[in-house]
Parts: C-alpha cells; sequence; structure tokens
C-alpha cells in the first residue's frame, strides 16, 4: 500500500508519496494516519482533513490512501529524508538510534498513570489470540492490541507485518483522537523490537507486552524511556525488562 501526503497553502495543492508497505488489507486510514503519527509526520488528530483511497490509481485504487492535511499545515521535508520502503515483517531497518527517537522530541514516560496486576498479565496474550480472527483463520498473521489494567480487550488490529499491526492501533487511537495512551497497555503477538518500542513511546503508551522475546535495542529503548517491558508473557509467568515501577509487588529485577 502506497501513503501519500495531500497539502494545501495559500491555494497551492501539493501531493507528495511518503511510504509504501507490504500489508494485509483492512483498516487501511488506520495504518496510514498510525504510520505518519510514529514518523512524526502527524501531530494529532487536528492534523487530518481527509483520508481517502485515491480515486484515479485505476487498478490499484484500493492500494494507495490519501491523507490531506489541514489547510495551511506543511510537510517538513526533513522528515523525508530516510527511504519509506518498508518490510512489513521488520519494519523500517537500520533506523534502530535511541538518539533519533529523542530528536524526535519524545521523552520519558512518567510513572502513576498505570499499574499492572502481575497476576493478569499473563492472560493478556491469552486473550488477544482469542480475537485474532485472521490467525485463526490463515495461521500467518501478527495482532497487536490495546488493553486497559483490568485486562479488557478495548482495540484488535491484525497484518502479515508486526509493525503494521502497531500501527493500525495507534492510527485507530489517533483517529478517535485519544492520544496519549497514558494509561494502555499494547500487546503484541510476536516478539519486541525496536520499531515497536518506538511507536509505543510515540503514542505514550507505557507498557508493552509480547509473547515473544525483545531485541536488545527494544531493552535499551525501554530503560531509556520508562517503558514497562515484558516479553515470554504465557503460562501463568512472564520475564521483565525494564519499567518493574509499575508492576504492583514486585520483588525481582528487571
Amino acid at each position: 500500500m502506497e501513503i501519500r501526503v495531500e497539502t494545501t497553502s495559500n491555494g497551492q495543492l501539493s501531493t507528495r508519496s511518503v511510504s509504501v508497505t507490504m500489508r494485509t488489507p483492512g483498516h487501511d486510514f488506520e495504518l496510514a494516519a498510525g504510520f505518519l503519527f510514529s514518523e512524526g509526520i502527524l501531530g494529532g488528530r487536528g492534523d487530518v482533513r481527509e483520508i481517502t483511497y485515491c480515486q484515479t490509481a485505476e487498478l490499484q485504487e484500493y492500494n494507495v490512501v490519501t491523507v490531506r492535511f489541514k489547510e495551511g499545515l506543511s510537510l517538513d521535508p526533513a522528515l523525508l529524508t530516510r527511504n519509506f520502503y518498508t518490510s512489513s515483517s521488520c519494519g523500517v531497518c537500520g533506523k534502530a538510534s535511541l538518539e533519533a527517537v529523542e530528536v524526535r522530541g519524545c521523552q520519558a514516560l512518567p510513572d502513576g498513570t498505570l499499574s499492572l496486576d502481575p497476576s493478569l498479565v499473563p492472560r493478556y496474550p491469552e486473550i488477544l489470540l482469542e480475537g485474532q480472527k485472521g490467525f485463526k483463520r490463515t495461521g500467518g498473521l501478527h495482532a497487536a492490541g490495546l488493553f486497559d489494567a483490568r485486562g479488557e480487550l478495548l482495540a484488535l488490529r491484525e497484518d502479515v507485518g508486526r509493525h503494521n499491526a502497531v500501527d493500525k492501533v495507534v492510527g485507530h487511537a489517533l483517529l478517535e483522537d485519544a492520544l496519549p495512551l497514558d494509561d494502555r497497555i499494547l500487546v503484541v503477538s510476536g516478539r519486541t523490537s525496536f520499531e515497536i518500542l518506538q511507536k509505543a513511546v510515540a503514542a505514550g503508551i507505557p507498557a508493552v507486552v509480547a509473547v515473544g522475546a525483545p531485541s536488545t535495542l527494544a531493552v535499551e529503548l525501554a530503560r531509556r524511556f520508562n517503558v514497562t517491558l515484558i516479553g515470554f508473557a504465557r503460562a501463568h509467568r512472564f520475564n521483565l525488562y525494564a519499567g518493574e515501577a509499575r508492576v504492583r509487588d514486585w520483588e525481582g529485577e528487571a
């Protein structure tokens, strides 16, 4: 799917292609919005005037999404200096830099907005799996879900790409004008990469729970930006890598 951005300033219309991603069709507008927000191109719901499929793309009509910015909002060319051809499986490789997240203006997430019950944490991936209709049919889709601290699943999105699934969830929140997600938990069906943590930090999500392992850089980012990072959440257990202050009655080490 190609993501285009359209801006209008002083009566001048400008359209620019910013990304091409391999994705599973569905919730395409959320995917576009979430990607642009995670990359710092969109600042929030108020920046978006309209999102549409490109009606002039002929056979590619539903594979081209245009995000129209509000009147007068310009696009910073510096945000488009890197190659936005993204892999559905591993995101944008080579961007893995903690400094890049800081340059974007992201800050360490505060404590006090979320408290995790350790007895509920291993249940989150199980609840996520129960809602993965696409995975049940194909066995080949990843999922990302937003939970509250009580274990209620608030939003679930599936995609062949782990990062796309996260972008869809973040985009859903952006279009609902629900950012930042400072009292929510992001649960992902696979391992946790730097890119997934970067997207969580951008959205203000203070806790990330995964079925699999995190990368070393993901752990470093979680510790620098005070994200509670949990892996191998399954069968009544989990590993805690960062952000232990948000886990109630935690006596171990992260």
